[in-house]
């Protein structure tokens, strides 16, 4: 291969970092399908700007839209999205960025890749759990009924499994708060990270 890393060249994470005032992480918030995830993620993300933190959303739909978008959601393409995911965020964080990702990531062996992609002293795992029946609720998309009805294949919650995680960083039950109640929990986790 001819290929010959400059990264010995560059500025290096900590002058990044001491720029920002922040310590650059990942917050990787796994969940079903319709959980609550980018909702919080959004509202985390305007939070933590309002306190002048720099941050930056990866959604699984976004990056669908752009740099994933040719993968489909056989398991391959889904391990390749959360690869290219977590090298993204990988180079946010050497910037400095906190970095907030809502991927289902469904299983344990993606979401152990991702943590192995973006080092484990920067992965934190936040898990939104929330009960099956009320995401199908909030399914504005409508994607769990078509699943039911068989029009979409390898559905997570519907056709295909969703692993809860071993052991989050932060368990977020959606049902016993609201969301305000939700967010205070999740960014209180975050700026713990976070304050240099």
């Amino acid at each position: 291969m001819d290929i010959f890393p400059v990264f010995h060249k560059l500025l290096g994470r900590t002058d990044r970092e001491n720029l920002l005032k922040q310590k650059g992480i990942v917050i990787w918030i796994t969940g079903l399908p319709a959980s609550g995830k980018t909702t919080l993620a959004s509202r985390l993300e305007k939070t933590l700007h309002e306190k002048g933190f720099l941050c930056y959303v990866l959604d699984g739909d976004n990056v669908r839209t752009g740099i994933n978008k040719d993968l489909h959601f056989s398991a391959e393409d889904r391990k390749e999205n959360i690869r290219r995911a977590a090298e993204v965020s990988k180079l946010l964080v050497q910037c400095g960025i906190i970095t907030i990702n809502c991927f289902v990531s469904p299983t344990e062996e993606l979401r152990t890749l991702a943590k192995s992609i973006i080092g484990e002293n920067d992965f934190n795992l936040v898990y939104v759990n929330t009960p099956i029946e009320v995401c199908e609720q909030r399914d504005s998309k409508g994607l769990y009924a078509k699943a039911r009805k068989g029009e979409i294949k390898d559905f997570t919650g519907i056709t295909s499994s969703f692993e809860e995680p071993v052991s989050p960083a932060l368990e977020i039950k959606t049902p016993e708060h609201n969301l305000d109640e939700n967010l205070e929990i999740l960014t209180n986790f975050v700026l713990q990270k976070i304050s240099k």
